[in-house]
């Protein structure tokens, strides 16, 4: 089967898990040279280990933290520029295997409606647990929920996808454009899928492409802290994220369910974080509202 198909990866502070998941890929018979690697500002010397340990890949270093819209449009961007038919985002902390883009490519060219897929993502560990097979979007509440099961053995429908692992058309991306970097990080891939939905196209998940996952990785701390492991700005930015979803998509009379649902949560976070001490996620929280409410939005066509 002859495709183009470049693998974007994002490292941020992460080279360890960078590391495995390229070799993963080389097993699996992805070249060096499809691979665009995206350093988001790193100080772990993952830039020097790159460069002895893997020579052909295509190195793209950011001074600051682009975050995952930033980093990943940026890595989009230099594949589209140099024609591949097919882009693939790819967490670092994920381990593929053989023949799982394979099977993606299969499907994808069965198609032209199909704007996107996804491999059956499972646990690093326990393997035998799958992390999302898929996800679906409440229109009443605003609210994008993982699958966790598998709706078929063949490929299926989805209505939305982790960003975790997507492979896209690059025709599509011409029409619906690339992540919204206003994001930042959190949420970015069920607005870029409805935006795929919107215009007409599908998504689906592969159940029989197997991918693995570190989930959390580069958010959760291996120490506990006075704030517990989760850093209080991943509790800002999905809830500024969480508004900025509810801005573009719900409207009447969804809106009268969706906001009250969302706002009732934000409170039960905040009356946990003050009954907990954790002060930082309380005020993250707070902080989070406000910008989702106050940032002016770009609003798919």
């Amino acid at each position: 089967m002859h495709y183009s198909v470049a693998i974007v990866i994002l490292n941020w502070n992460g080279w360890a898990y960078t590391q495995a998941c390229i070799e993963s890929l080389l097993v699996s018979g992805v070249s060096e040279s499809d691979i665009v690697l995206v350093d988001n500002g790193s100080t772990d010397g993952s830039l020097l280990n790159v460069k002895n340990r893997f020579q052909d890949i295509h190195l793209i270093k950011n001074k600051v933290n682009e975050g995952f819209t930033g980093g990943n449009n940026i890595g989009m961007q230099y594949a589209l520029n140099r024609g591949y038919e097919y882009i693939m985002l790819l967490n670092n902390d994920t381990k593929v295997t053989t023949g799982f883009l394979e099977l993606l490519i299969a499907e994808m060219r069965t198609s032209d409606k199909l704007a996107a897929i996804q491999p059956l993502i499972y646990y690093m560990e326990p393997e035998t647990q799958i992390w999302n097979a898929g996800g679906k979007y409440h229109a009443w509440l605003g609210y994008s929920q993982t699958n966790y099961k598998v709706k078929s053995e063949k490929p299926y429908l989805t209505e939305w996808i982790s960003g975790c692992a997507i492979l896209v058309r690059s025709a599509v991306l011409e029409k619906v454009g690339l992540l919204d970097n206003k994001y930042f990080a959190y949420f970015e891939d069920v607005d870029w899928s409805l935006r795929m939905r919107k215009r007409g196209f599908e998504l689906k998940v592969h159940p029989k492409s197997i991918i693995y996952h570190e989930a959390g990785a580069s958010s959760k701390s291996e120490i506990k802290g006075s704030e517990g492991f989760l850093d209080p700005k991943v509790h800002f930015l999905n809830v500024k994220n969480q508004i900025f979803q509810l801005r573009k998509y719900c409207t009447s009379p969804q809106y009268w369910l969706a906001w009250p649902f969302h706002f009732a949560k934000f409170g039960f976070f905040i009356l946990y974080f003050l009954v907990k001490g954790r002060r930082s996620k309380c005020m993250a929280v707070i902080n989070g509202i406000k910008e989702g409410l106050k940032t002016p939005l770009k609003f798919s066509k």
